[in-house]
């Protein structure tokens, strides 16, 4: 790590794998997930200790705080920065045939209709804070794709 700077290693990462115990239908499913809880705890580690200042992360983009109060589902927890307002979840879809930017579905029913799309797409779950712009990835994982498996090793032509 350089002299008097921060880093947070990407290697905080937390990966599961395989099948567990199915979650409720507006949670992501369970196989190849990757959270960012542990990362998130390190950076909310150093605002608290003075490594890293507010400013550094409550930058959310001005279209992610307006999703955030528009659309956004609440966690139910007070933001770790600020203490005053409560953080609201966010998911970002990308995928074929979906917008450049991605899609950030308003029901937790488009959410899922965009999960089980044919084609695959990959969600990005994010905390953020509309009250002081505290924003972070908490998870990604893949979804739909998963309809029609084609036969393989098909003779002919």
């Amino acid at each position: 790590m350089p002299e008097g700077g921060s880093a947070v290693a990407s290697l905080d990462v937390t990966f599961r794998s395989g099948t567990g115990a199915p979650g409720r239908r507006d949670e992501p499913p369970p196989e190849a997930q990757v959270e960012y809880r542990l990362v998130r705890d390190a950076v909310v580690r150093d605002v608290r200790k003075g490594r890293i200042g507010t400013v550094d992360v409550c930058d959310a983009h001005p279209e992610l705080l307006r999703a955030a109060r528009n659309v956004g589902r609440p966690m139910g927890d007070d933001c770790p920065i600020c203490g005053e307002d409560r953080t609201v979840q966010v998911t970002y879809v990308f995928g074929a045939g979906l917008p450049p930017g991605g899609r950030c579905p308003g029901t937790v029913s488009e959410l899922n209709r965009l999960r089980r799309r044919a084609q695959p797409v990959l969600c990005y779950d994010v905390e953020v804070c509309p009250g002081c712009a505290w924003h972070h990835l908490l998870r990604k994982y893949p979804a739909g794709g998963r309809q029609q498996q084609r036969p393989s090793g098909r003779a002919g032509g």
